[in-house]
């Protein structure tokens, strides 16, 4: 049975000010919440209406109903189960490696997407700005399907840590150089815009090379791609060398 108490906190949860504060998120689904048990993050309740994580940490599982899973679900269709984990320890911006940096990203199915292709692509970091959607927002994990079990996420001043990178920094633009025609190394930061403003002018100002995906349609009218379709183009770009 799901305690007043326990639907409150679970509820507050889909804010960030009560994630902050109480330093905890939760996931939804079988599969996610799968994931998520087997990774470094650490249980702090699992709700489930099936029992299909047999004796898992018994000490911290409560069988529930479907009745009671939608009172504390986010979902329009709830999943079978609902997870709540610590949130880790805030994670140190990278300087080495093929890094992500996202200027002002907001949308959270964008970022849980981004973050899936960085784990499908081998990206292990991912620098946010500070305006940038919270990863753990419950959109946005979900939308990550468990990678972000293994994709570090940092969140900084995106302006300042760039100045102070050593490393090439590329940037996606409409009038960059066709990246099909590049020759990428495995060592750089990639950086990625806000769904409607693109890069911010600070930002652009610290980009290194300008990049670009061509359109090859034969009007050659359309205005741009979403993030994260972009995001898998230009990953698949930079690994397709390596």
């Amino acid at each position: 049975m799901v305690s007043k108490n326990q639907i409150k906190l679970i509820k507050g949860l889909q804010q960030k000010k009560y994630r902050k504060q109480h330093q905890l998120f939760f996931a939804e689904g079988i599969k996610v919440v799968q994931e998520l048990l087997t990774s470094d993050f650490e249980l702090y309740h699992l709700f489930t209406t099936e029992a299909v994580f047999g004796t898992f940490a018994q000490d911290k599982q409560t069988l529930i109903t479907e009745t009671e899973l939608k009172k504390i679900s986010a979902l329009t269709t709830p999943n079978a189960c609902l997870a709540v984990f610590a949130m880790p320890a805030p994670q140190p911006a990278p300087n080495k490696g093929l890094v992500v940096a996202l200027d002002n990203v907001r949308d959270p199915g964008n970022l849980g997407t981004i973050i899936r292709l960085c784990d499908w692509f081998g990206i292990e970091a991912i620098v946010c700005s500070e305006a940038c959607v919270d990863a753990y927002n419950p959109k946005t994990v979900q939308a990550t399907m468990g990678s972000i079990a293994r994709v570090k996420v940092a969140y900084t001043n995106l302006e300042e840590y760039l100045s102070g990178v050593s490393l090439p920094v590329y940037g996606t633009f409409m009038d960059g150089e066709n990246i099909y025609r590049q020759q990428f190394g495995q060592q750089g930061v990639i950086v990625l815009g806000n769904e409607a403003n693109g890069i911010s002018p600070e930002i652009q100002k610290l980009v290194t090379k300008k990049i670009a995906i061509p359109r090859f349609g034969r009007l050659q009218v359309t205005e741009s791609l979403n993030v994260a379709t972009a995001s898998a183009i230009i990953f698949s770009e930079f690994r397709r060398a390596t």
